[in-house]
């Protein structure tokens, strides 16, 4: 079916209508918006039949959110051909605002042979829940995309570093703070003896070619870290190679009955906390792939942030235990319905703490 760019009056998520629709409902919001008439013109944005095509919107997952691992920091694939932000140096977090706190990071590579598709959408559907469901003041939610009109809000290293910054200053007890990112994650070999595996993880930023990727090892001396008691700060990652993203000492391990125990990547230096609490809920563990996917909506969306934002949702007094294994579940039946069942296709989510806890009993707090 024939269909045209168009974008939730409320949200601001672009959705794709079928040609002579007068009205879409938003898979993100529920709500209706009202169809202008198409231009005349309004075929132009989209390519000829091809029957060899891979569809708009495609099967799970349509882009898987990795970059090749390498050893060497320093490699940088071919540049790509896209519109550059500015180079932002001494960058001023902005005010800080309210007890409830966010920062949100999508990146889609535009133009990138990697390029992906619902990682902005992800973005906005997580500010859409913190600010609609979790009563999240919108002044405090920081929103980095390749959308975003704020030369500060570009995602690019500087920006990103200098948002993460911003999360965590003057934090105190009391204080809830989410750390939300979909786009590609890469591994690189670890050089400080930190890993068990022997590798860190490390965040895409949209100019990581030139400047470099974000290693888990900054990530939480950043905002882990500096977490001062009875500050709580959850990490959503949803990207590849993302179990230890955060660097939390314990990391839980979790059977399909439920069952659970803690492992200690303690090794050298200290990964916890100021006496605050962390939390990562991750797309994957460290040696698998996540990707973007129309299963559940029809349009490009990470299935982490999907099935973390459902679950929320339709659940109330959720422990931890119980969010992980309903987010397997979503994850297990989206890919068993499209037949995908190889050991290549699955993806766990996972958690992270910077204590150990019974994850059957402790609710989930945002």
């Amino acid at each position: 079916m024939d269909r045209r760019r168009c974008k939730c009056q409320r949200c601001g998520m672009n959705i794709a209508a079928p040609i002579g629709a007068q009205t879409i409902i938003c898979p993100r919001c529920q709500s209706v918006t009202q169809l202008q008439p198409p231009r005349n013109n309004s075929f132009a944005n989209f390519p000829p039949a091809n029957n060899n095509m891979r569809p708009e919107f495609s099967a799970y997952p349509a882009r898987p959110r990795r970059m090749s691992p390498n050893v060497n920091n320093n490699f940088h694939p071919q540049k790509f051909n896209r519109p550059m932000s500015p180079q932002i140096n001494n960058i001023r977090p902005p005010a800080v605002h309210g007890r409830k706190r966010a920062v949100l990071c999508g990146i889609n590579y535009r133009g990138h042979a990697k390029s992906l598709k619902g990682s902005i959408n992800d973005a906005l559907s997580m500010r859409y829940f913190l600010v609609e469901k979790l009563g999240f003041p919108i002044a405090s939610v920081i929103v980095l995309t390749e959308d975003e009109k704020d030369p500060y809000k570009y995602p690019t290293k500087a920006n990103i570093r200098s948002a993460l910054r911003w999360l965590v200053h003057g934090c105190r007890s009391g204080d809830s703070l989410v750390f939300h990112y979909s786009g590609h994650g890469a591994q690189v070999r670890d050089r400080d003896g930190d890993e068990i595996d022997g590798h860190d993880e490390s965040l895409c930023p949209v100019d990581y070619e030139t400047e470099g990727r974000i290693l888990d090892d900054e990530i939480n001396s950043t905002i882990v870290r500096p977490l001062a008691p009875g500050v709580i700060l959850h990490g959503i990652i949803d990207t590849c190679f993302s179990g230890t993203f955060l660097d939390l000492p314990f990391l839980c391990r979790i059977n399909r009955a439920g069952y659970f125990k803690w492992e200690d990547h303690r090794i050298r230096a200290y990964k916890g906390t100021s006496g605050g609490t962390a939390f990562s809920i991750s797309a994957c563990d460290d040696h698998q792939s996540s990707g973007d996917t129309t299963a559940f909506t029809g349009v490009p969306m990470g299935a982490l942030t999907y099935s973390f934002i459902q679950t929320l949702e339709q659940e109330t007094k959720l422990t931890y235990g119980r969010l992980i294994m309903n987010m397997k579940n979503k994850i297990q039946e989206a890919q068993k319905g499209l037949g995908l069942n190889g050991a290549n296709e699955t993806q766990e989510p996972q958690l992270s703490s910077s204590e150990p806890f019974d994850i059957h009993s402790k609710l989930v707090a945002i």
